[in-house]
């Protein structure tokens, strides 16, 4: 059986619970997708920044390669990197990922991040006082080069992430094709409620990433930083539904009609996040998640690259 999916505006479909592969290290990424697609997994995320789609494709192509699952069964996302925001690099960037994967199209192609990072020199370009080296380059430039990726069925949809809605509605009403998808932070101590309510208005999907709250992360996280899964109102929901406290705030993102990109290369753990499709939350349960929004936000590059004007980050949504 086919996990729940969300309907996208391009006419396709997007499994509501994916793989994560952002932090995933070499020579892990390839077994967690193995595992995941075993489990069900239908939908696995990915980015040129991460630097693991070389492995991935290579998974992908033994999956496909056994026959149990074929790539019209995947739903498979990629990111165009900072330091490709050009028209010209932005299509090369599509074509070295779709290289990578080993695939003739993706499922969802994304621009990374709003600011442009300065091209041809590495994927994190510093200056002499080691910030990071923008560019000037508007990322409308970027879109335009995916609608024409689209057009030539390189990506069958194509959207946004860790955009504002300012920056939404600036591509919104530029675009010749609609963004489909935004992809963004999102956890109960970080709800996003403005930005997900705005979205839904335009028929926008919504997908978090780092769900369960990033807790493995050493390098956006610091020491006494607060553990949604700890959380005494996430425990206690699953006690009584007989769940890990992971699964109970994956079911609030199907409950709340989201998308989520849980990453774990643990067998046990991926299967634990994917087995969220057999209970329901009640109304109470869900709203009592709601209630634990800390507007807390764990990926702040803000505080590591400096100002941008194309780049308001800490905007409330």
């Amino acid at each position: 059986m086919s996990p729940p999916s969300l309907q996208l505006n391009s006419g396709h479909s997007i499994p509501t619970i994916g793989l994560g592969t952002w932090q995933s290290k070499p020579g892990e990424v390839s077994a967690a997708i193995k595992t995941a697609v075993a489990a069900g997994y239908r939908h696995i995320d990915c980015a040129h920044v991460y630097q693991n789609q070389k492995e991935v494709g290579e998974a992908l192509k033994e999956i496909f390669e056994e026959g149990k699952v074929k790539r019209e069964d995947l739903f498979i996302t990629s990111k165009i990197w900072n330091t490709f925001h050009s028209e010209a690099n932005a299509h090369e960037n599509v074509n070295i990922i779709l290289s990578d994967l080993q695939l003739d199209y993706v499922d969802l192609m994304l621009i990374h991040w709003p600011q442009g990072y300065a091209e041809n020199e590495g994927l994190f370009p510093a200056g002499e006082n080691g910030k990071m080296k923008y560019s000037d380059i508007d990322y409308l430039e970027t879109w335009k080069a995916l609608e024409a990726d689209q057009k030539a069925g390189k990506c069958r949809s194509i959207g946004l992430s860790n955009f504002t809605h300012k920056q939404i509605q600036r591509v919104w009403d530029a675009a010749e094709v609609k963004p489909s998808c935004l992809q963004i932070e999102l956890h109960p101590y970080f709800t996003q409620v403005k930005l997900r309510e705005f979205c839904k208005e335009k028929g926008i999907v919504v997908v978090g990433y780092s769900p369960l709250g990033n807790p493995g992360s050493a390098f956006f996280r610091k020491d006494g930083d607060p553990n949604v899964l700890t959380n005494e109102v996430v425990a206690s929901i699953a006690k009584a539904h007989g769940k890990t406290p992971a699964q109970i705030i994956l079911r609030w993102f199907v409950e709340s009609g989201l998308s989520a990109i849980p990453k774990s290369v643990t067998p046990q753990r991926i299967a634990e996040n994917f087995a969220v499709f057999d209970f329901k939350l009640t109304p109470g349960e869900v709203s009592q998640i709601d209630g634990l929004d800390k507007n807390w936000r764990i990926v702040d590059l803000s505080q590591r690259d400096g100002d941008h004007p194309h780049c308001p980050f800490l905007e409330e949504f």
